[in-house]
């Protein structure tokens, strides 16, 4: 068996991401190492995302993608709360779903599987 257990990102400041991540995306804390200023959050399907600050490192290296019941109603709550939205909920070349940009530039593209199988197709 393989399976993803884990991903790190590096980040300004790892308090403010673990905020980030656990308000807007209702991920967990799992644990802290504040000396070393880092945050283990948790999804519901129990992979950990790592926010470990290191101001010095080059950020915005990766895309994260979250699957959410329902990425039009997801979107219009974080939209509302301030979040930065790159694309609205659209026909992507991935597919059908939301873009959006965490604290530190980090792409977060948001989909659904009900949209996905009944909007995605050929982007527009």
């Amino acid at each position: 068996m393989v399976k993803l257990d884990h991903l790190a990102i590096t980040v300004r400041d790892y308090q403010a991401s673990r905020d980030w991540y656990v308000k807007h995306l209702g991920l967990r804390v799992e644990f802290e190492i504040p000396d070393r200023r880092t945050a283990a959050l948790q999804d519901d399907a129990g992979l950990t995302l790592f926010v470990a600050e290191d101001p010095g490192k080059p950020i915005a290296t990766c895309v994260l993608t979250f699957q959410v019941d329902d990425v039009e109603k997801k979107h219009a709550e974080l939209a509302a709360a301030g979040v930065k939205v790159v694309h609205l909920p659209s026909r992507r070349f991935w597919g059908y779903g939301a873009e959006l940009e965490d604290p530190d530039g980090y792409p977060v593209w948001l989909w659904d599987e009900r949209t996905m199988r009944e909007k995605s197709g050929e982007p527009t």
